[in-house]
């Protein structure tokens, strides 16, 4: 059976990876589910909420990118991830250097984000062909959301700009291809990895009490993060392209590789559900610690609609192939 480049589609997921689970436990209050990135455990009086993520489409600073995917989705739960530990795989080649800088890099990043290093595993791995590292982050809660509670007529907001972490990596990997667009680009857009983290945002719209799904828009970027929500949530939505913020370094990377944005892998960018009477408030907060928001739509019964920029509209039927994965098969 032949299977695209990127996340396992729908379909097969939930036929031959989501059931096979093991041991049935009633303390998993929140198992495997498509559109979900974390689960959820239940302690004596709190819960623990635990996420894992591997890295394979970066080469450049890929120990930084691996903690705050996974940090990034443990805190679409509300809560702040305070644990972590990493598989680093190297190609047989690699040499001292390549672990220490990717060790250095995972250092930095659970250090930005007040997270503790507890173990891991290290090995240099036969016929691989690139680096792979591979993060689990887990926290622990009193409360928390998932991206299959948004309710019918909630807002979606998302914060900050379209492809954050595609156009990253694609202005490191592209960049022979991409040297036309100047120095100044391709050094603005190498530099969106330092955006790419949703922890503060996440738990601050979190506080607020108006929140009622989150979501970390990777693969597939914004229309595949939406998509993963809304099939979670057993709900359609209605979405507006002109609405959707893209950055000048992302829309011209884009338009040089002929690839769509908005189905850019985006960590970095937090989707939210937000019930209509708090938006207001959750703007209110994002902005207080510097984090732009915009309202792209809501969520509806029914189809999943996205309206393009010149009124016509189309349907999302299915999961989102991101565009890097295009580029890289190509």
């Amino acid at each position: 059976m032949g299977l695209p480049i990127g996340k396992i589609p729908k379909e097969l997921l939930e036929k031959y990876v989501l059931k096979f689970t093991g041991k049935a436990s009633r303390n998993v209050v929140q198992g495997p589910k498509f559109g979900i990135d974390f689960a959820v455990i239940k302690l004596d009086d709190e819960y623990m909420v635990v996420s894992s993520d591997p890295v394979t489409g970066a080469e450049k600073e890929v120990g930084w990118y691996a903690v705050n995917v996974s940090a990034n989705d443990v805190a679409t739960s509300g809560s702040k991830p305070m644990y972590l530990e990493s598989v680093i795989l190297l190609p047989q080649e690699s040499k001292a250097e390549d672990v220490i800088s990717i060790s250095k890099q995972i250092h930095r990043a659970a250090k930005t984000l007040g997270i503790s290093i507890i173990g891991g595993h290290t090995e240099l791995t036969p016929r691989l062909e690139r680096k792979i590292v591979i993060t689990t982050a887990f926290g622990f809660t009193k409360r928390y959301v998932t991206a299959a509670n948004a309710k019918e007529n909630d807002a979606i907001l998302m914060t900050k700009t379209a492809g954050i972490e595609g156009t990253s990596i694609l202005a490191n990997v592209f960049k022979e291809k991409l040297s036309k667009l100047g120095d100044k680009v391709i050094m603005e857009a190498s530099r969106m990895i330092r955006r790419i983290s949703v922890v503060k945002e996440a738990v601050r719209a979190f506080d607020t009490g108006f929140v009622h799904a989150m979501h970390d828009a990777t693969e597939g970027g914004v229309l595949g993060g939406i998509y993963e929500m809304s099939v979670a949530s057993n709900l359609g939505f209605l979405i507006h392209e002109k609405a959707i913020p893209i950055a000048p370094e992302t829309r011209l990377i884009c338009k040089a590789l002929k690839i769509d944005p908005l189905k850019l892998i985006s960590s970095g960018v937090l989707l939210l559900a937000v019930d209509p009477s708090g938006v207001d408030l959750v703007h209110s907060e994002l902005r207080k610690i510097g984090v732009r928001v915009s309202r792209i739509g809501y969520f509806k019964k029914g189809k999943r609609i996205f309206v393009k920029k010149d009124g016509s509209e189309s349907v999302i039927k299915e999961s989102v192939m991101d565009e890097l994965w295009k580029l890289y098969s190509e």
